[in-house]
Parts: structure tokens; C-alpha cells; sequence
């Protein structure tokens, strides 16, 4: 087995890092919110904000899976449009939103985001507010209770 000369092992070296940065081609970002919302009031917000405010024709929408596809234009592209996406999760921890336009600069994604939440405020009011956690048991003895004194 031949081995490398020691320039090309630098070369190799210092020329796979810029390979591995510069190989990922385009990474779409996206904007993400955490809706004190409900689901429905936020896909239903969601919805109307796209196809009725702003006229973008929507390409599909689930709503059992939680996602809007549109064409997004924009007069910084030349009116052309391109693809655009809203996903809207219910978790545990309540409504999650994000919102990606791969070929536009993130701040796109960051005022449709803002005028999500807007409209949201506008048409729901304040959010509803979380039931606080219930009391302990009553009865229930403390977690160190009839411990042996130690």
C-alpha cells in the first residue's frame, strides 16, 4: 500500500473542512413560535392569513397532519413565486408553529410569522388562559413522613 506525502495529507486536511461547510448546499431555516393558542384557532388563523390577507394560493393543506403548502411571492423576487410552508404541531407542551420559505432570506419567514401571531391576538383575544397545576392530595402525607428520624 502506498502512502500519501506528507503535502498532500495537509492539503486533504485543510481542504475537508471547507468541503464539508460548503457541501450543504442551500439550508433552509425557519422561524418557529410557541402558539398559547389552540390548534384549530391557530391552523384556522393560519389559513386565513395566507389565502385571504395575503391572496398566496395554497398548493395543499392537512389538517389532520398540521401543514399549509403555498406559493409565496414576494416583490423581492420579481413576483415570481416560490414554495412556502407552515407547519403547526400540537404537543404536549402546547402549539408549535414554524414557518419556511427556503428561497427567501429568513426575515420572510420572520414577518409571516409576525403577522401570524398578530392576527391571532386580533381575532382571539388574549390567549386562554393555562389551568393552574391541581393542589397535592389532601391527606396525602409528606415524601419524608414517617421516615425514621436518621
Amino acid at each position: 500500500m502506498r502512502r500519501l506525502p506528507p503535502i498532500a495529507l495537509l492539503a486533504l486536511a485543510l481542504a475537508l473542512p471547507a468541503a464539508v461547510g460548503l457541501g450543504g448546499g442551500d439550508a433552509s431555516a425557519s422561524v418557529a413560535y410557541e402558539s398559547p393558542y389552540t390548534f384549530d384557532q391557530t391552523f384556522g388563523t393560519a389559513l386565513r392569513l395566507v389565502r385571504v390577507d395575503l391572496g398566496f394560493t395554497i398548493v395543499e393543506k392537512d389538517v389532520a397532519n398540521g401543514y399549509l403548502l403555498f406559493e409565496y411571492r414576494s416583490p423581492e423576487s420579481g413576483g415570481k413565486a416560490t414554495q412556502g410552508s407552515i407547519e403547526i404541531v400540537n404537543g404536549r407542551a402546547g402549539v408549535r408553529v414554524a414557518v419556511q420559505l427556503p428561497a427567501m432570506p429568513q426575515y420572510h419567514e420572520q414577518v409571516l410569522l409576525d403577522g401570524l401571531v398578530k392576527k391571532l391576538a386580533a381575532e382571539h383575544g388574549d390567549p386562554p388562559k393555562k389551568a393552574p397545576p391541581p393542589p397535592p392530595a389532601s391527606g396525602a402525607a409528606p415524601p419524608d413522613a414517617g421516615a425514621p428520624p436518621g
